[in-house]
């Protein structure tokens, strides 16, 4: 019960995080800024709104202030104010706000109006101009006034009698136009948001169809086909995800052909030794003499040798063609140091046929590989070297800088190549007739496809001309790499000196 329980839990932790849509995600990411910006545009509206809504009122208040002061007249000097009572009627009429004036002098003295409204300043600020209308906010009783106050001065050089006309109301029609205008504009958003949203919805599902399309197509595709998808009625934001898709079909296609081929050739190459060492071991069985028991027991192990060869060259062989070893990252390698550790491993087998085997030591050779296939491939060349080198012959390996490129040379002193058949090395299972030499066929055609992962160039071609215009016997089979050396690394090849590590007396 208890595991139960934790198993619904673990599966409801789960669900969120995995089953993500798509759809879901653009929706949220389009509609969240929009959910955002609309109370922003509320504010802003409303700033608006009120700023639009205080202009007419504020050009009302304007020229009422301005119709007071034309009526105030000095007289030797002093202020007064003819305002008859219709004309003060006039002023305070308004269906909506309270109306309140007030015109007095600078020293406090009423005029008329109303004496308790608050005052503005009593001394005119420095930078005003009787005559011009200025603005402020005050409350009185609790309520919100809008203000426009002037000043009225004298003819003639400041008396200091200047008399201050104030005009003062309420906001109540201010605030309703105000909301006509915010209602005006936003009223109608709550319309156009869903409606947005509706149509958001119907865009995103049309311009995803696409992609509903490619996941149809990779749906009923059968299991065992891995043609590319093909890009005519993909989108181009979806080009990418397209190409690297049929890049790791492609991939896979290879992987499969590779497996195809190696269970075709194991099949085919295995069959031949195994029906022998069957035939051998049967011809074994019948025997009496021990003499002749114990040759057919030595040629069932000769046999069984070829075969555990043959298996070995072809694991090899699957294994460079599917980049089994691709875990494995590429790092720089020293050739010339892995060329000398490889060449100490087969001193044994060369001193046993008497054959030479040098090391021409040129110095740090730095590339870009992977350790594992490099001595892979040098062991098939050196392997095939000494195959086709006669007893007391000589097979030397060496490492050369040419510019750019690193060249891995191993020459031998053996039966040689012509030019025609030079290319033909390189296929699988194809041996040189008249050679006399036991093989599998598959040495150098690892060595090409280890070449290819390394991006490098694999030939074989027979010893060039010497001085006497003779072509010694022999071949000189080269991998040409691409020089890794990064700036701070530099350093130049040091001078090749010769080492020779089994020398035949």
């Amino acid at each position: 019960m208890a595991s139960d329980t934790a198993l619904k839990s673990q599966r409801k932790k789960l669900t969120p995080d995995t089953q993500r849509s798509l759809f879901g995600e653009i929706l949220d990411w389009m509609l969240a800024p929009l959910l955002f910006v609309w109370p922003i545009s509320i504010a802003v509206t409303h700033y608006f709104a009120t700023t639009v809504a205080d202009y007419p009122y504020d050009q009302a208040l304007r020229e009422r202030a301005t119709a007071i002061a034309r009526q105030v007249r000095f007289v030797a000097g002093e202020p007064s104010l003819s305002l008859p009572a219709s004309t003060r009627a006039f002023l305070r009429s308004d269906e909506t706000d309270n109306v309140y004036f007030r015109v007095r002098r600078h020293d406090g003295r009423l005029l008329a109006g109303d004496a308790e409204l608050p005052a503005a300043v009593d001394e005119m600020p420095a930078g005003t101009e009787p005559g011009e209308v200025y603005f402020r906010d005050i409350d009185y009783r609790g309520q919100d006034l809008r203000v426009a106050y002037t000043y009225v001065a004298a003819a003639g050089p400041p008396s200091g009698r200047e008399v201050i006309v104030e005009v003062a109301e309420t906001l109540e029609k201010r605030s309703q136009l105000s909301n006509k205008i915010i209602a005006s504009v936003i009223l109608p958003q709550f319309v156009i948001i869903p409606l947005a949203v509706i149509l958001v919805w119907f865009g995103l599902s049309q311009g995803l169809r696409p992609l509903a399309y490619l996941r149809e197509r990779i749906e009923t595709r059968k299991e065992a086909d891995l043609s590319p998808i093909a890009a005519g009625r993909v989108p181009e934001e979806l080009a990418p995800l397209t190409e690297a898709f049929n890049s790791m079909l492609a991939r896979m296609q290879h992987n499969m052909d590779a497996q195809r081929r190696f269970i075709s050739d194991a099949a085919h190459q295995m069959r031949t030794p195994l029906t022998g060492l069957k035939m051998q071991a049967q011809l074994a069985m019948r025997e009496n003499d021990p003499d002749q028991l114990r040759y057919a027991l030595e040629n069932i192990s000769s046999s069984v040798d070829r075969a555990s060869h043959l298996v070995n060259q072809l694991l090899a062989l699957a294994r460079a063609e599917t980049g089994e070893h691709a875990e494995q990252p590429m790092v720089a390698i020293d050739l010339d140091q892995l060329l000398r550790e490889t060449v100490e491993d087969w001193v044994m087998r060369a001193r046993v046929r008497r054959i030479d085997l040098g090391f021409e030591r040129t110095g740090r050779m730095p590339i870009f590989g992977n350790a594992f296939l490099l001595r892979e491939m040098i062991n098939n060349l050196l392997d095939n070297a000494l195959r086709y080198t006669p007893d007391e012959g000589r097979v030397t390996a060496r490492v050369v800088a040419q510019s750019d490129f690193v060249m891995l040379e191993i020459e031998d002193s053996g039966v040689g190549i012509s030019e025609a058949e030079a290319h033909k090395v390189f296929d699988r299972f194809y041996r040189v007739e008249g050679t006399g030499v036991e093989g599998t066929g598959l040495g150098l055609a690892i060595v090409r496809e280890i070449a290819e992962l390394h991006r490098a160039v694999a030939s074989l071609r027979p010893r060039p001309v010497d001085e006497h215009g003779q072509r010694p016997p022999g071949c000189i089979a080269r991998v040409l790499f691409p020089l890794y050396m990064t700036p701070d690394e530099a350093d130049p090849p040091q001078e090749r000196s010769s080492e020779v590590l089994f020398s035949q007396p």
